[in-house]
């Protein structure tokens, strides 16, 4: 039976903007969005997050990945063009594809699906439209005027990974350190900054192939809710001792709540990260 690893994550509430990189020559540097209800709400892609866990590998692990990006040139290179995920962590996780023709004009492609499933991101909380404006003057014809729009807001956004899909099952613990050592998102201009870790992250370890927990957390007031977390465990769907919580949410009723119907919530966001990491262990994913 193959065991799945899903995760959760909730990261701190700060001010967002233009996460997609270069303008495209206009005067209004945009975010994302998508609409649920009546609301509009801030979104990030999963390319950006996986942007950012391929950052976290090149600075750790600089020796096992492929595909390196160099900030001075703006553009990545690559170790071994022909990719192989048994050689590279990025190759396993992410996956890849070379399309090409072979000599006959026939279809050469080489291609891997991706172990590691991201979400895109969405905000907690529902964007109104806030919007800083400049602008420049100067001589005739070089003056210029620009308008970025930001949110204050937290993200929300789920990974799902089966460590038997790997061509090295031990890279699911490096994923896990690479979840709660993400800087920012892929596309940041450099003048802003997100912090993209966990602020508090819920973790599932089963043998069930559906998450159940995506979209969990809710904002209630100033704080951060799982109420349907909570209603999850009640009805049985997902069994608490699956689940490993870490982070600021210990320390609210939600956390206490959690702690009742008996799964392990833990203070820190790594301790959780490493007990999520000794249940793969004890399910003989990790050696």
């Amino acid at each position: 039976m193959s065991i799945h690893l899903f995760a959760t994550i909730v990261t701190p509430t700060a001010v967002a903007a233009n996460n997609r990189g270069e303008g495209d020559g206009s005067t209004l540097a945009t975010l994302q969005t998508i609409t649920r209800g009546n609301d509009q709400y801030t979104t990030v892609s999963a390319d950006a997050i996986r942007w950012a866990l391929r950052e976290y590998f090149q600075h750790h692990y600089p020796d096992e990945i492929n595909r390196t990006f160099d900030p001075d040139l703006d553009q990545y290179t690559f170790k071994d063009e022909k990719c192989s995920a048994e050689k590279f962590i990025d190759d396993d996780l992410f996956g890849y594809m070379d399309a090409k023709k072979d000599k006959d004009n026939k279809n050469a492609t080489v291609k891997r699906r991706g172990a590691l499933e991201v979400c895109r991101a969405v905000s907690l909380d529902p964007y109104w439209g806030d919007v800083a404006f400049g602008s420049k003057g100067g001589e005739k014809g070089k003056t210029s005027i620009h308008q970025t729009q930001m949110h204050l807001t937290a993200y929300q956004y789920t990974i799902a990974l089966t460590p038997e899909h790997l061509k090295n099952p031990e890279r699911a613990s490096f994923l896990l350190d690479a979840l709660v050592g993400i800087r920012h998102v892929g596309g940041n201009h450099s003048r802003f900054l997100f912090e993209f870790r966990p602020e508090s992250i819920i973790l599932r370890v089963t043998s069930d192939p559906s998450p159940w927990i995506m979209g969990c957390f809710k904002r209630m007031g100033e704080d951060v809710g799982c109420s349907e977390l909570e209603r999850l465990i009640q009805a049985q769907d997902v069994p608490a001792n699956e689940l490993f919580v870490g982070g600021k949410i210990a320390k609210t009723p939600y956390g206490k709540n959690l702690e009742g119907l008996g799964v392990q919530v833990f203070d820190g966001v790594k301790q959780a990260k490493e007990m999520a990491k000794e249940q793969l262990s004890q399910a003989g994913v990790l050696a």
